[in-house]
């Protein structure tokens, strides 16, 4: 596609988006206003940008004027609407450039030009963890904010520890809130109980972390 056909697309669409008067697309594109409205109306009898650039070049091979309407649209997608999914994409393409498409072509084309990921591609597989086998030999350790006394008491959060191999629950305190040093109070406690165990993993204060022995 020609920067010529380019313009010509971009000025008609305009005209078709009420953004431009069919004189003004006459001067931009260095012709006279009957002819800008012939080549409008190629534009929009032909199905848009393929029959204006068929009528341009004669008798030019289908699959080619696809590819040239293709590449402008995707380009256009490309700059401004990349975050937008297939059918939101050709819903602005109409309203704001007057260009009529389908989702699902938008689709295929913005898969095929890696700008949008198909749902078998989209697809992850996460491999569930296995729990451990031995009990203590895993604990995990989570804090849970929440009004669990209602209208009787402040928020507060209850922090918990649990066995991975059996779901038993381990230690319970609730603490006025989630920080490091009430997860260091309750874990004291817990190892005067019960002793250290393998491994540890867990969320304090915000940040996910492990702990191992060697």
């Amino acid at each position: 596609m020609s920067k010529q056909d380019l313009k010509r697309i971009e000025v008609l669409t305009e005209v078709l988006a009420g953004r431009r008067t069919t004189e003004s697309a006459a001067a931009v594109l260095q012709m006279s206003v009957r002819q800008a409205q012939r080549l409008l109306a190629r534009y929009e009898d032909g199905g848009g940008g393929a029959a204006l650039i068929h009528r341009s070049r004669g008798r030019t091979a289908s699959n080619r004027l696809s590819h040239g309407v293709r590449d402008y649209l995707l380009e256009l997608v490309r700059q401004d609407y990349r975050d937008f999914g297939p059918t939101l994409a050709a819903e602005v393409l109409f309203v704001r450039h007057g260009v009529a498409i389908s989702r699902e072509t938008l689709r295929k084309w913005k898969v095929e030009a890696g700008l949008w990921l198909s749902r078998k591609q989209g697809r992850t597989f996460h491999q569930p963890r296995l729990r451990r086998e031995s009990y203590g030999e895993l604990v995990q350790i989570d804090g849970s904010e929440h009004r669990w006394f209602e209208g009787r008491g402040e928020a507060c959060t209850l922090l918990v520890f649990i066995d991975d191999s059996t779901s038993k629950l381990m230690q319970l305190r609730f603490v006025p809130s989630e920080s490091t040093a009430s997860y260091f109070e309750v874990l004291r406690a817990y190892l005067e109980r019960h002793g250290c165990r393998t491994a540890w993993s867990g969320t304090a204060a915000g940040q996910q972390w492990r702990h191992g022995r060697r």
